[in-house]
């Protein structure tokens, strides 16, 4: 298996793990979508990602409805993604995605948790190129033989295509979501959900006590309502 595959293993159990903070994460990408390209799912494709994964996520049709109708209203505030870069203690590499309505209040917040961790926030550029950004999709697992559609989707962007307990996941570069989205759907599979990840390039291992020091770093970064997602080099 690819890098991809043992990436997505590692944060399987981890990511989304509170159910609440689950809800605020993707009722902000509920927003930030209607207010790119409309409440509409069928001519936002954004939108409709952000829906397939909110049923994924178990997030009542109720719930999902609001946000939308919420996300609509002009008094409704906006959401910026601000991407934020540093070291943890012992060189560990962080990215961390942020959705803010206030980014003085989430730079201060940022920088705080590095500071009180012994981390370094650094400044733009200064561990992304570290990372590969990539997209990914999970499909509804029908019997498809994987190493033959892995064929066919390498003209749309496909880089490692895999099957594991949660369906078939497919993994290719950020730029090539929007080509794959509209395959995927015109060979009318279904899409269980899709995002988007930062895979780190090197991983650096440490010793038990140096982990803890860095995962106190990163479940107080986690912790914050501003943080979407969280990504480091640290070898799990």
């Amino acid at each position: 298996m690819g890098r991809a595959f043992e990436f997505r293993k590692a944060r399987k159990m981890k990511r989304w793990s509170a159910m609440a903070k689950t809800f605020t994460r993707l009722g902000k990408d509920i927003v930030m979508a209607v207010k790119e390209g409309g409440p509409d799912p069928e001519s936002n494709s954004k939108l409709r990602a952000v829906i397939q994964n909110c049923k994924a996520a178990n997030m009542p049709k109720d719930n999902i409805e609001r946000a939308i109708k919420r996300a609509s209203d002009k008094d409704q505030g906006d959401y910026k993604t601000v991407l934020f870069e540093g070291y943890a203690p012992h060189g560990i590499a962080v990215l961390v995605e942020t959705a803010t309505d206030n980014n003085n209040r989430t730079v201060a917040n940022i920088r705080s948790y590095f500071n009180k961790c012994n981390g370094n926030l650094g400044t733009s550029g200064s561990v992304e190129f570290m990372f590969d950004h990539t997209c990914n999709f999970r499909i509804k697992d029908t019997g498809i033989d994987v190493e033959e559609l892995e064929l066919e989707l390498i003209d749309f962007g496909a880089e490692e295509v895999f099957r594991d307990d949660d369906g078939i996941i497919i993994y290719a570069p950020f730029e090539s979501f929007g080509s794959l989205q509209k395959e995927l759907e015109s060979r009318e599979f279904e899409i269980l959900s899709s995002g988007f990840e930062r895979i780190p390039q090197v991983t650096k291992s440490l010793t038990e006590e140096q982990t803890e020091e860095v995962n106190k770093l990163i479940e107080l970064i986690e912790e914050d309502d501003d943080v979407q997602n969280v990504y480091h080099s640290l070898e799990s």
